[in-house]
């Protein structure tokens, strides 16, 4: 009777102790089409964005919530070239059931879509059109909002893998890029017993710039046919979040003709992503009580670029009592499951990408490029203008030393935040 009496008391406090049983997750997804009407000028890097009489597709901005316990997460992909953190912050300030820090937000990086950084043209004059950017930063909160709401209990399954076909390569050395596509998967009960997709969020290096902002019209590029044929396939809202595609992992449209830029690559494309990321996951086993961490670091970037000193000076977002030698940028490590999820603020260049993926304690690695900031090209101090492949690379990068000062703080944020699916030791 006593041993009995002990292992029921045991029972009873594994049941009330916070944090000794595994929390079950919910997640919850929606979307927003942010096209703008009229449609504005198309973006593809630093200078004067082009005129757009057209568009195919439509651009999104789409969220993905993950709550369990007392954390809550959200992961949210706008297309656009590239989305500054006070365009982010603006979208924070909206959401009340999610720490602003845990509120993840990262560009597709399509180069068909309106100038959300300012940029300024050579009279100091930008062409941005600043109602239509805060009209996203509402559109992102309601999405987020919107996914906080339809959340339910979930299960995760979590896939890395090499993405085959003719979908990616690197321009500048055709073999230097990571082919690894990340999967994750949100899966629900329906009434019925079966099973329900809510979301997928897929996590590839490339440049979503098979059109280019050059051809008058405004698109999503690749993203636009992967989240249709996603969303046909499995159900649930797509997500694609970049990974580490600088100097230069693009879309691989060549031909024997030379690049095709048509929408019909777009979809070729976009589809074969689409169907290798749901072929990477579809046996990938269910976790049922995945456990759910995020970290948060503020770091400082230093700036050694004259030109984009002058840029982050001339913006009409600018502080007028900034420091324009170094930047602040916020770099998130979030767990779920055996996934790991590390934020970079820019653009960075494969090699740094196989490296911190391999530092990561984790079965399954991600790297969400572009995320909460957008700082250009980061590449290391070894590559840095050494050599003349790398000279456009180097000049839109904050300078020598970002990238290191990054990497930097990164495996320091690893190593100090608990790794997948186990709690960080006291």
């Amino acid at each position: 009777m006593k041993h009995n009496t002990r292992w029921l008391f045991l029972l009873l406090l594994v049941c009330v102790i916070p944090g000794v049983h595994a929390q079950s997750l919910k997640a919850g997804a929606a979307m927003r089409i942010i096209t703008p009407d009229p449609l504005l000028p198309a973006s593809g890097g630093i200078g004067t964005p082009r005129p757009t009489t057209d568009k195919r597709g439509e651009l999104s901005v789409r969220a993905l919530v993950f709550d369990s316990g007392d954390t809550a997460v959200a992961l949210v992909a706008v297309d656009n070239l590239g989305w500054p953190a006070y365009w982010g912050d603006k979208t924070r300030k909206r959401v009340s059931a999610i720490p602003p820090e845990n509120i993840i937000i990262a560009a597709t990086h399509t180069h068909s879509a309106p100038d959300a950084y300012c940029f300024p043209d050579l009279e100091g004059k930008h062409h941005a059109d600043l109602n239509y950017l805060e009209w996203v930063c509402v559109q992102a909160a309601d999405a987020i909002n919107e996914a906080w709401e339809k959340r339910q209990p979930a299960r995760l399954k979590i896939a890395v893998g090499k993405a085959e076909g003719k979908i990616a390569y690197n321009y500048y050395a055709p073999q230097l890029y990571d082919p690894r596509c990340g999967v994750i998967q949100a899966v629900a009960s329906a009434s019925d017993g079966a099973e329900k997709v809510i979301a997928t969020f897929v996590n590839y290096a490339i440049h979503p710039e098979v059109l280019g902002s050059d051809k008058g019209i405004i698109s999503p590029d690749l993203c636009g046919p992967f989240y249709d044929r996603i969303e046909s396939k499995a159900g649930g809202i797509a997500l694609f979040m970049n990974s580490a595609q600088g100097g230069m992992v693009t879309a691989d449209n060549r031909s024997e003709q030379g690049d095709m830029e048509i929408w019909e690559e777009c979809v070729r494309i976009g589809e074969l992503l689409a169907d290798e990321a749901l072929r990477i996951v579809a046996d990938a086993e269910e976790q049922e009580q995945p456990v759910l961490h995020c970290s948060a670091r503020i770091i400082s970037l230093p700036v050694e670029n004259i030109l984009m000193q002058l840029l982050m000076q001339s913006v009409p977002m600018a502080d007028p009592l900034g420091e324009y030698d170094k930047v602040k940028t916020q770099v998130n490590l979030l767990s779920v499951g055996t996934a790991q999820l590390l934020t970079i603020p820019g653009e960075a260049l494969p090699n740094i990408g196989f490296y911190l993926k391999r530092k990561m304690p984790a079965r399954h690695p991600f790297l969400l490029g572009l995320a909460n900031d957008a700082f250009g090209y980061m590449l290391t101090k070894y590559d840095f203008n050494s050599f003349e492949r790398y000279d456009y690379i180097s000049e839109t990068s904050l300078g020598e030393m970002a990238a290191e000062k990054y990497v930097e703080e990164a495996l320091d944020l690893i190593k100090s935040s608990p790794a997948p699916d186990r709690p960080l030791a006291k």
